[in-house]
């Protein structure tokens, strides 16, 4: 064998939030061997990374991919898709919120053509999870959040939740749980639950580290390994005596897929790479959960103690209909200006926001390549607010006018010195709207790009078992294969869909 190939049982591309579940999983059978290609570093004593508070600064620096978005006619140009470049992948970027998805969204994705995947069956993988899942500390929680929480359940009626994940619900106000430790501080990411115990004593896990996948090898129709670049340049061909399971992403998943040539057929032939198979839903359906901002100055300084500055939330459910919550608002103890400054708003010097987010939004948008160049980013089009019925834009017009109602409720009114944006004179549908759209931002969970659904959805990537539509030998499990959205954050999800695949894998694996 030439001395750059490298051969495995199983190649894990993308050891982040999925990743590093299947890694650690399937070596804990000591006959099977795994290598796992990380585009970034190790995050192991890494503090910047280890720290959630500190997460802030990780978006846009060197462990960010940093995908731009394609120009929004209806939404905001200048939202930047932060992807983690680290191992934990975006478990070691995020601000770690934990929600279990709940029983609606489950059943929705097995209404969609995700046999087995209900409500029912997907419960026992919660359990699995290795994580440090707990309600933000009680030293953690910030006076202002606790008064954030107190007035909205008192203004909506909503009930206050103490463990989100307890039990489902449609709605609900409170502090929210974690994939943290309480007592330092420190994440309890993928990678620190599932990789960092047994990383150092297992011999058949091999962690490639700042080595990036830009294709796939194939034998036909068989997946047989992937080409990877190492840090210093060199170009080594990583395969898979058994499988290649995919994790990189709802972005970088589709990408790789697109430039070994599998997808769109007409897209491919557009750019020169050659077809291997035309499988047409390859960067379609991409989902997103947008939301707008409303942004207060406070009196003066906000107490210091917080887990990671957006600890509380909130859900309503509009629509008694709506199988669950159809309103989200994260809690922000700190003014989340950097949208709204570029429309000539001011930051405070102390302030406070409420993020209306959409849970179940209706858009629908696509990634798509637009060089053959596997270093060009490819083009994020979320086309954000097109739905047709303009459900979208009118969930964060209502949001903004919730938001209103329990900042003018104590105990919370009080810290709250003025409104600072929108600003109280904007108060009409369409000025609202029109102001919600241009300052929104995404609370980076794209998913959807490589859904999973019933053989005759020609949209569907993947089948039911994860596997690649007319491959073999490949399977994908990340949020790429989220047949829509689920309501809540979508990390748990992700760590779910980890744990299902190393089941699909295959028992000789445990």
């Amino acid at each position: 064998m030439p001395e750059h190939t490298h051969e495995y049982d199983y190649v894990v591309v993308g050891g982040g939030t999925a990743g590093s579940v299947i890694a650690s999983r399937l070596t804990e059978n000591p006959d099977v061997s795994v290598a796992v290609i990380e585009g970034g570093p190790s995050d192991v004593d890494r503090d910047d990374v280890l720290t959630l508070r500190r997460w802030m600064g990780l978006l846009g620096g060197d462990l960010d991919y940093d995908y731009p978005t394609t120009e929004q006619p209806r939404g905001n140009s200048h939202i930047r898709h932060s992807r983690a470049r680290v191992l934990g992948g975006c478990s070691s970027h995020n601000t770690l919120i934990s929600f279990k998805p709940l029983p609606s969204d489950w059943d929705e994705w097995e209404r969609a053509g995700a046999t087995g995947w209900g409500a029912v069956p997907m419960e026992a993988y919660f359990a699995r999870l290795k994580n440090n899942i707990v309600s933000v500390d009680e030293k953690d929680r910030n006076a202002i959040a606790r008064d954030f929480v107190d007035a909205a359940q008192s203004t909506l009626g909503v009930p206050r939740v103490e463990g989100f994940n307890k039990k489902p619900f449609t709605d609900g106000v409170g502090f929210f749980d974690l994939s943290y430790h309480p007592e330092n501080n420190k994440r309890s990411s993928a990678s620190v639950a599932y990789l960092h115990p047994v990383m150092d004593e297992r011999p058949n896990l091999h962690l490639f580290l700042e080595t990036w996948a830009y294709k796939l090898e194939l034998d036909g129709t068989r997946a047989e390994g992937v080409h990877v670049r190492t840090k210093d340049g060199r170009e080594l061909l990583v395969k898979a005596r058994n499988e290649v399971v995919l994790c990189a992403g709802a972005v970088d998943t589709p990408r790789l897929l697109l430039h070994s040539g599998i997808g769109p057929r007409a897209d491919l032939e557009a750019l020169g790479i050659p077809v291997v198979l035309d499988l047409p839903g390859v960067g379609e359906n991409l989902l997103d959960h947008p939301e707008s901002v409303i942004v207060w100055e406070t009196h003066g300084p906000i107490p210091e103690n917080s887990a990671m500055d957006s600890d509380a939330g909130l859900f309503v459910r509009r629509d008694p209909e709506h199988a669950g919550p159809d309103l989200m608002f994260h809690f922000y103890q700190i003014p989340f200006t950097d949208n709204p400054e570029r429309l000539g708003y001011e930051r405070p010097e102390f302030g406070v926001s409420m993020t209306p987010n959409i849970p179940k939004p209706k858009s629908r948008g696509r990634l798509y390549l637009t060089s053959a160049d596997p270093e060009v980013k490819p083009a994020l089009d979320f086309r954000y607010f097109t739905d047709e019925d303009d459900y979208d834009a009118r969930t964060l017009v209502d949001g903004i006018r919730i938001a209103r109602e329990v900042a003018r409720s104590e105990p919370l009114a009080h810290w709250l010195k003025r409104e600072v944006c929108p600003g109280p004179e904007v108060q009409g549908d369409e000025e609202l709207s029109e102001y919600a759209r241009k300052v929104a931002h995404t609370v980076y969970h794209p998913a959807g790009t490589c859904k999973m659904g019933a053989a005759d959805d020609e949209l569907a990537v993947v089948d039911p078992e994860l596997r690649v539509r007319g491959l073999n030998g490949i399977r994908i499990a990340d949020a790429s294969v989220f047949p829509t959205m689920t309501a809540v954050n979508p990390m748990i999800g992700v760590l779910m869909v980890g744990e299902k695949a190393v089941e699909l894998i295959g028992g000789d694996a445990r």
